[in-house]
């Protein structure tokens, strides 16, 4: 009897879903369009707004989905809406990649090989410094692949972001952390893909953060402002601070659904933003060219996940900002393609799977045929 009442409620639910309709526009620089004019399959769109109010996916806030640069589809769900401010968890990552680009453009840091130690010289005795320590560069944080025993994924791990999280001073955390060791049973860089041993690390995101504060003789906020966020005209925004007072580079940061998707059109636009060139290309595509392999089917950039997906036959690999909860940013440069997932699913198992599945079943199947 119940299963039959729930059947009948979730018919009902169907039924009275409402058609899809382009998105409005408003005054924040998103033109829109219309995605049945452009031959988007618009029944697998309004299939989202029943799979939305499904319990099962109870977390997720919204959805948007832009293409050309141009936004197809919002919409909002479970106290998602257009002014919520959503935490983006470790999707922060990739904006903080974007500040050390955008500091790399302004000449405050020399490059990716920038050595990470010399910014710390009040921190760090320079002489008698581990050479592997006195070698890591920027750009071993940026692919997670630094020398450190550092590993979010393994609750034993020195490094482990919930270690830093309660100490005093999380900068000096990340500096001290011990350099790491191979298992038998574990590859050694020049034995991986791109010479790169992969380890996720929330510290070393952190002090890329640090790293731009001192670079820039800026707080990481104020920097992000005037580098990034008022370039795009976003007006709304929450960073967090470690212990010590240094911005959260490795997560947490809050915006709204139409500004998070920016950045993912920052990234597809190769740095520019309307007419106006806010990151270098170069710095957007060395971001965006594989540097490690965390797993199968899967692999890394410079703070930033790059994903193997099937459509039509064939597969296709998609960037894609992640963070906690099954928060993404899905780029698709072959299809000029963003599309933004906000979820508060925090430390669910089948949070990133169900997010990506409604990516795959709800975007890129429903894309125009020709692909753009």
């Amino acid at each position: 009897m119940l299963c039959r009442i729930l059947a009948m409620l979730f018919s009902f639910i169907a039924s009275s879903a409402v058609a899809y309709t382009p998105p409005e526009g408003r005054d924040d620089g998103w033109p829109v369009a219309d995605a049945a004019a452009l031959g988007w399959n618009t029944a697998l769109l309004d299939a989202l707004d029943i799979k939305l109010a499904d319990p099962s996916h109870a977390g997720i806030t919204s959805v948007l989905v832009a293409q050309h640069g141009r936004i197809v589809l919002e919409v909002y769900a479970n106290g998602g809406s257009r002014e919520r401010l959503n935490d983006l968890r470790s999707a922060t990552k990739t904006v903080t990649a974007l500040l050390v680009g955008a500091a790399i453009d302004r000449g405050k840091i020399a490059s990716d090989q920038a050595r990470v130690y010399a910014y710390f010289r009040d921190k760090v005795r320079q002489r008698g410094l581990d050479p592997r320590k006195a070698a890591m560069t920027l750009q071993d944080l940026l692919s997670m692949s630094g020398a450190w025993e550092c590993d979010d994924d393994n609750a034993y791990s020195s490094g482990n972001e919930e270690r830093m999280y309660v100490s005093e001073n999380w900068t000096q955390f990340a500096l001290n952390l011990p350099l790491r060791g191979y298992a038998p049973w574990t590859r050694r860089p020049k034995d991986s893909p791109y010479g790169r041993t992969f380890s996720y690390c929330t510290a070393g995101s952190f002090l890329l953060g640090a790293v731009v504060e001192r670079a820039s003789g800026l707080p990481l906020a104020r920097f992000a402002h005037d580098a990034l966020e008022q370039p795009l005209g976003i007006t709304q925004v929450q960073w967090n601070q470690s212990s010590e007072g240094v911005g959260s580079g490795g997560g947490g940061t809050r915006y709204r659904t139409r500004d998070i998707a920016k950045f993912g059109e920052l990234l597809r636009g190769r740095g520019r933003w309307k007419d106006q060139q806010i990151v270098s290309a170069e710095w957007t595509e060395t971001m965006l060219t594989p540097r490690a392999v965390p797993r199968e089917h899967t692999e890394y950039g410079y703070q930033i996940w790059r994903f193997r997906f099937a459509l039509r036959g064939q597969d296709e690999w998609i960037w894609a900002m992640s963070g906690n909860g099954g928060n993404y940013v899905f780029i698709a440069p072959q299809f000029a393609l963003v599309a933004v997932v906000t979820s508060t699913a925090y430390n669910q198992r089948e949070s990133h799977p169900r997010s990506q599945a409604l990516f795959r079943e709800h975007v890129l199947a429903a894309l125009p045929a020709s692909g753009d």
